[in-house]
């Protein structure tokens, strides 16, 4: 795949580049274009998509993109040493690729991208999760994007994927699942990484669907599930007792036994006992 664009392989652009992955900025590079044309498909069919990536480092997956056809790729990378080899795909694929020296936490690029939009990343570790949670909670429902298709760690991404009475059940879970379909359509080794992380990662796909999956205030929602995943160990009798003088009626009525534990409830009962509270 590197002799397809015409551009280098992603080693001999690290070099040239002097681009030394970062602890402090979450780097870790997948240098396999195989890989990461594999991960631009999984989010399916991009010709008529823009791609929001984010960390884009010395450009392995947003080649990926563009050799599988994305329509406009955004690439957001917040260390400036990798700005002169994205300049380089840039110039290979004019008009298609735009690349922001800028944090991902920290900008709006909707204004450089047009509907319909998806989101592919290999995220950096240190920000993977917080710009999930910001992506799954806009203010307004349906949000800009269509799909994410992200790498992360893989044990956020079993947390993100996990089902009640599960080890990696929890807040993350919920929060994904009740406007996603989520599932886990691939998983790397750390040696296919530079530097190598400790730990195996995976890429979760996740759809947007039009509303969510059970009728319940978010607000609310948010408030019953920290207080219940806070305490795991409580019954939720205990860990909720604070929302409402008679709990254990409303855990009733919402089809819970008083005595289980928060990693015992699916997310539809969450939401039964949202509205019950509401």
């Amino acid at each position: 795949m590197a002799t397809i664009d015409g551009l280098p392989p992603l080693r001999e652009v690290i070099k040239t580049h002097d681009l030394v992955a970062k602890r402090q900025l979450g780097q870790n590079f997948l240098l396999d274009l195989n890989l990461t044309a594999k991960i631009a498909r999984m989010a399916g069919d991009l010709s008529a998509c823009d791609v929001l990536e984010v960390g884009p480092g010395p450009g392995g997956l947003t080649r990926g993109l563009l050799v599988e056809g994305a329509r406009h790729v955004v690439a957001v990378e917040k260390d400036p040493r990798c700005i002169a080899a994205l300049d380089e795909i840039t110039a290979v694929y004019p008009g298609r690729l735009t690349v922001l020296n800028a944090d991902a936490l920290h900008i709006d690029p909707a204004e450089y991208l047009a509907s319909p939009i998806r989101i592919v990343a290999n995220l950096p570790y240190n920000v993977g999760t917080e710009l999930l949670i910001r992506w799954l909670t806009p203010l307004i429902w349906p949000p800009f994007w269509q799909s994410l298709t992200l790498m992360f760690q893989k044990e956020v991404a079993e947390r993100i994927v996990a089902k009640p009475r599960t080890e990696h059940y929890g807040r993350l879970a919920l929060l994904a699942q009740w406007r996603c379909d989520a599932k886990i359509v691939m998983h790397l080794p750390p040696e296919a990484f530079t530097p190598a992380p400790k730990v195996h990662s995976a890429v979760v796909h996740l759809t947007r669907l039009p509303g969510p999956r059970f009728p319940a205030d978010e607000a609310m929602l948010t408030r019953i599930t920290t207080m219940a995943f806070g305490q795991r160990r409580k019954m939720l009798r205990s860990s909720l007792k604070a929302l409402h003088p008679d709990i254990e009626a409303k855990l009733v009525e919402a089809g819970i036994t008083p005595t289980q534990r928060a990693e015992e409830i699916s997310l539809e009962g969450f939401c039964a006992l949202t509205r019950s509270l509401a």
